[in-house]
């Protein structure tokens, strides 16, 4: 009889590692998140942090959160899709909106449940979803929860991309899927020679700009600023609130009525308990400083660049 914890007990190498005293992984801070960090009462630089603008330690940052659970409480108790709505979550997406330049917003609790439920809620049977190789995972767990057929092309190549919609045909529905910035590589898509790809046969793009937002483009905007691309080069962006606004959450920007489908149908947004109002609250301070204070991002680059 084959014990299904089997492959747990057996799991050695990890345990190597960290008797080897080798082990990199979930190493426990002792301060905020800041460019100097304490890991058992020892001082060290830290290199690994998505807090990119710095404002995880803001103090405006902190007031707003601390107002919110004054006002709120510490959780909303429940799911968006009946008790857990609250107004701030109606004005942060009003302004991720604005941020964006966008009809609409919608907000996850997490980015990695934004893109499960965006990509799975479009993705149905006899649809392709069609991929970078370098695609963040949680894009990948989206298309394999979803019932379409999933397509690879690889890493920023418009050429081959162009190949695999050509021998997909026109009577599929296509949703292309790429990061903006991808982490591990650090290189930016080609959005623009992505877009006209898509258009040419027929696809609907969706841009991931975890790693965009509040980096790229004059103000922050993301990839689409940075191209100065539209709406209309791009049909969904999508995003995290753990990197350059420095709290928790994800986020989808587009069209009214493709969001109001995506609402009513995205199994991570109806089945899952909203973010919490100290979270919505910081990151809506988090977009009023950023577009208040865009030498934030000049800093960034300067520091990048050093």
């Amino acid at each position: 009889m084959t014990d299904i914890f089997n492959k747990c007990r057996n799991f050695h190498i990890v345990k190597q590692l960290i008797a080897s005293g080798i082990y990199p992984y979930f190493k426990e801070l002792e301060s905020e998140q800041a460019p100097e960090i304490t890991i058992k009462g020892k001082k060290f630089i830290m290199f690994g942090s998505n807090n990119y603008l710095g404002l995880a330690n803001d103090p405006r940052m902190k007031k707003a959160a601390i107002d919110a659970v004054q006002k709120f409480g510490t959780g909303v108790a429940g799911s968006r899709f009946l008790n857990g709505n609250t107004v701030l979550h109606t004005e942060l997406e009003t302004k991720l909106a604005k941020f964006k330049g966008r009809e609409a917003a919608l907000i996850y609790a997490t980015g990695y449940q934004m893109n499960l439920g965006v990509v799975s809620a479009l993705v149905g049977k006899g649809d392709f979803a069609i991929v970078d190789k370098l695609n963040h995972a949680s894009i990948l767990d989206g298309c394999r929860l979803s019932h379409g057929e999933l397509r690879r092309f690889k890493h920023n190549n418009p050429e081959d991309l162009e190949k695999v919609l050509k021998e997909i045909g026109p009577n599929h529905g296509k949703l292309v899927i790429v990061d903006g910035v991808f982490s591990m590589e650090g290189d930016i898509a080609p959005i623009p020679e992505i877009s006209k790809v898509c258009r040419r046969y027929g696809a609907r793009l969706m841009v991931d700009d975890a790693h965009a937002t509040g980096v790229l483009g004059k103000h922050g905007h993301g990839t689409m600023e940075h191209f100065g691309l539209s709406s209309k080069d791009v049909d969904l962006v999508v995003g995290t609130c753990s990197k350059s606004f420095a709290s928790v959450g994800g986020f989808v920007v587009g069209d009214a009525d493709i969001l109001h489908y995506i609402q009513h149908i995205s199994r991570s947004m109806i089945f899952s308990a909203s973010l919490p109002p100290a979270s919505v609250a910081s990151i809506s301070k988090a977009l009023d400083i950023i577009t208040e204070e865009p030498q934030r991002i000049k800093r960034l680059w300067d520091n990048a660049a050093y």
